[in-house]
């Protein structure tokens, strides 16, 4: 059987070099390069969702890959896809490196320029763990299938544009639907969650991030458990003590989360910091929150072109979700995203503060009344992502139940608000 090699390579002359190498071994069946960390990462889950035995058995990954370092997206790699054998190749074959690229999930490293003969003995041997350990796996492969949970990040085009409030009702009505669920207040300064959820709390994400290796038990011990079954991982309760979560501890602790629950919804709040960009970066879905007026759509359409020129996300790859929508706003859902050139939320949150209120200035907003418009909306916009467990008689009734949360109708607003 031909070993399947893919390489990530970003630069074009290494593209061309390490393919034209690859094609030369012997029983190897390159696959067409991919040329950025998204890319790979999107590619390696399309297969996963297939099954285990659709990728490749080996990864090929050059230093200079961006956006995210190479060190790191074999982290990501190594945690998403643990069936697959990732070699690095890099300029700096030193111990130091050697020893870092292993701790990180590398079970290899080849040193530059290529060697044919250093190459082929490295791939086949990563060939060989990689199908011994699909064989191991046997009849359980496909609890390996590395697609992980789905990560969806909220962010808000200014302040008070209500990202919080949206990220917490998503993640309840995902938990309420039978989804182990992770809320994270990555708003690291000026996090509200805690307040919002009326949490006493002594652990934050703070305590995740000089963890290099992230187990299980850590990552208990990190989080709290809230009364309705979300795990919260919250800011800190010193927002100076925010600068120690860096881009890199936010792309393993959402790694670490991702492979744990089957939804993970990140509060970035409106300040783009390296952690949350990190974590805009890795998110399945990226939702930006505005209100349908001027200053909060000038805001949204300069944080996507800040996303595009930083390379964090492209401008098709996120979604605006419209908070205090009503028919008589004079900007409008299209208009919105004609402005920003992103996709827009078919669901439109309604606005409504007078139900809201009560359960914000209690901090009890996941009491919030099922029969409230805002939570409906925010319910049925969890529905849309894809966020929920929807029962076969909900999907044919067309509305998703929510235990004793009550119901929420998942058809278009008639007024075209979503």
């Amino acid at each position: 059987m031909p070993t399947r090699i893919l390489p990530a390579v970003g630069d074009a002359d290494a593209v061309r070099s390490i393919t034209t190498l690859l094609s030369q071994l012997p029983d190897a069946e390159p696959v067409a390069p991919v040329v950025d960390s998204t890319q790979l990462i999107d590619t390696l889950a399309r297969l996963a969702a297939e099954s285990v035995d659709e990728l490749p058995e080996v990864v090929v990954v050059h230093e200079r890959i961006g956006p995210v370092p190479a060190l790191e997206l074999i982290r990501e790699v190594a945690l998403r896809f643990p069936a697959v054998g990732v070699i690095l190749v890099t300029s700096d074959a030193g111990p130091g490196l050697f020893q870092a690229a292993m701790d990180y999930g590398a079970r290899g490293l080849v040193a530059l320029p290529l060697s044919y003969e250093e190459l082929a003995s490295r791939v086949q041997a990563v060939a060989q763990w990689s199908v011994g350990v699909r064989r191991h796996l046997g009849a359980g492969g496909d609890v390996f299938t590395g697609v992980g949970g789905t990560v969806v990040t909220v962010s808000g085009a200014k302040g008070g544009v209500g990202a919080t409030l949206t990220a917490i009702q998503l993640a309840l009505a995902a938990q309420a639907s039978g989804r182990s669920t992770a809320l994270v207040d990555m708003d690291l300064q000026t996090g509200d969650i805690a307040s919002y959820l009326d949490v006493q709390f002594r652990r934050s994400v703070v305590d995740l991030a000089a963890i290099t290796d992230i187990s299980p038990r850590v990552l208990a011990d990190a989080v709290f458990r809230h009364d309705t079954g979300l795990a919260l991982l919250l800011a800190p309760a010193e927002g100076e003590r925010g600068e120690d979560v860096t881009d890199r501890a936010a792309r393993q602790i959402v790694s670490a989360l991702r492979s744990r629950y089957e939804v993970v919804v990140i509060d970035c709040g409106a300040q783009l910091s390296g952690a949350g960009a990190a974590a805009v970066e890795m998110a399945d879905r990226a939702l930006l929150l505005t209100t349908p007026d001027v200053v909060a759509v000038r805001g949204a359409k300069r944080a996507v072109r800040m996303w595009d020129r930083l390379q964090i996300r492209k401008a098709e790859e996120t979604t605006v979700v419209v908070n205090r929508y009503s028919r008589g706003t004079e900007i409008q859902p299209p208009l919105i995203q004609k402005i920003t050139g992103t996709a827009v939320a078919a669901t439109a949150v309604p606005a409504n503060f007078k139900e809201l209120q009560s359960v914000v200035d209690a901090g009890r907003v996941h009491e919030l009344e099922s029969k409230s418009a805002v939570k409906q909306a925010l319910w049925g916009l969890a529905g849309e992502l894809g966020l929920v467990k929807v029962s076969e008689g909900a999907q044919k009734a067309g509305r998703f139940r929510g235990g004793e949360r009550g119901s929420v109708s998942f058809r278009r607003r008639k007024d075209g608000g979503g």
